[in-house]
């Protein structure tokens, strides 16, 4: 395998699902092509000044901003629909529609859901 697309779906909060798949990801990038595509409820990981010290967890923008080589794909399509699209985002995301991300995800040797 050497490109795979980590399907984060799920909030970035309230499960350990966004902070597996981003150790995931990170684990992945030496050797392989790696992209992280937020969908759903995985768009809200996007979000920029999170602030998670009340739920005593790691704050995964952060976790996006030191994993800087890490490519990020958000579906604006999920960020519309919850109305973060005018809500300032991390830099680092790229935003894409439907048929780019789906040719994304057809596009790599791998897909895995979170």
């Amino acid at each position: 395998m050497k490109s795979v697309f980590y399907l984060l779906d799920t909030a970035p909060y309230g499960s350990e699902k966004a902070f597996g798949a981003l150790n995931a990801a990170a684990v992945s990038l030496a050797g392989m092509n790696v992209t992280l595509g937020l969908y759903g409820d995985g768009v809200y990981l996007a979000a920029a000044d999170q602030d998670s010290t009340n739920l005593r967890m790691p704050n995964l923008s952060d976790i996006l901003y030191s994993y800087g080589e890490l490519r990020v794909l958000v579906h604006e399509p999920s960020l519309i629909k919850r109305g973060l699209f005018g809500e300032t985002l991390i830099e680092t995301i790229e935003l894409v529609d439907e048929e780019d991300f789906l040719k994304e995800m057809e596009n790599l040797d791998s897909v895995i859901l979170f």
